[in-house]
């Protein structure tokens, strides 16, 4: 019998990778334009990229179809309801604030088509999908990662990014947006969304020292996946004055108070409450060097400002 030539084996060597490369497609893939799928090399974790802003042209075009209807109403029918399930029903956080969603109707859609035309596509994929998968070897989740994209104008009073639940994570894109904030703020809302699968209780977060260290739990999470990448503003001096102001509410249930202290503005510098969560978690695990995302991820706000003896650097 005569041995295969080397034609033959370079055949049957193309055909392999050619398999190889069919199989990649089906596992990594842009569906219907709107979706991008793609799942972690190694352990198979499912994540989908939701392009949002590709769902503007439907509403515009209705909207000039029609201009008596009301917006709210024609941006739900158009925007939100065709990427519902994936971005926002049942998401835990959601639920929890009366569903009410944080994107609404553009007030000037010419500035969202400017800003539109400006996002790549391919270089959004890229940066959430190394955030996502650089994220996960950390601490994996069970069930499917959805990102979803929204164009914002530029004064519209949103976060840059949100998550209202489990694997429910919106980005709020507008022209300040580069490759860096993509990762980073993906990081941040990743651990979000997987502290919220393994430990959300439905009344279990609610005073302002709960919300600053959830906060600072994922800032410290965004700087161990990028740590020479500049992500949420950290302040390392430990400012009494700054602290005499908080110090009172911390045990407090108070949304609003815990909203100007996380954001900042007023007394307040930016991003203080951020800051502040951060340090508490930074000064806990300077005692506990141990511990590994998972396990810190689950540890109480109590556990953390406690044993952490964090009231020792505004003594």
């Amino acid at each position: 019998m005569r041995k295969p030539g080397v034609f033959v084996i370079l055949l049957l060597f193309l055909l392999l990778i050619s398999c190889e490369q069919k199989e990649t497609l089906k596992e990594e893939k842009e569906s219907d334009d709107i979706y991008y799928s793609f799942k972690h090399p190694e352990t198979g974790q499912e994540y989908q990229i939701v392009h949002a802003y590709k769902l503007y042209a439907n509403y515009e075009e209705k909207m000039k179809e029609d201009e008596t209807v009301r917006k709210f109403k024609l941006f739900r029918e158009e925007v939100i309801e065709p990427i519902n399930d994936a971005c926002f029903r049942e998401g835990e956080h959601f639920i929890k604030s009366g569903e009410i969603y944080s994107i609404h109707a553009p007030e000037d859609m010419e500035e969202i088509k400017d800003l539109i035309k400006i996002m790549d596509e391919k270089t959004i994929n890229s940066a959430i999908k190394e955030a996502l998968i650089k994220s996960t070897n950390y601490i994996p989740s069970k069930i499917e990662t959805n990102v979803c994209v929204f164009p914002t104008e530029a004064d519209q009073n949103l976060p840059y990014m949100e998550t209202l639940g489990t694997g429910k994570i919106s980005i709020f894109y507008n022209h300040s947006y580069d490759e860096n904030m993509l990762k980073v703020g993906t990081a941040h809302e990743y651990h979000h969304s997987v502290w919220t699968e393994r430990h959300f209780q439905e009344e279990g977060l609610e005073t302002v020292l709960d919300y600053l260290i959830l906060e600072g739990k994922a800032v410290m999470f965004e700087k161990l996946v990028y740590p020479d990448m500049d992500g949420t503003v950290v302040y390392f001096n430990f400012n009494k004055e700054l602290w005499k102001q908080i110090e009172p509410d911390l045990q407090k249930i108070d949304y609003s108070r815990t909203t100007q202290i996380l954001n900042g503005g007023k007394q307040f510098p930016y991003s203080y409450g951020y800051s502040e969560g951060y340090n508490m978690v930074r000064t806990y695990l300077n005692k506990h060097p141990d511990l590994t995302p998972e396990e810190w991820t689950g540890l109480t706000s109590k556990e953390i400002y406690e044993k952490g003896n964090y009231i020792e650097h505004y003594q």
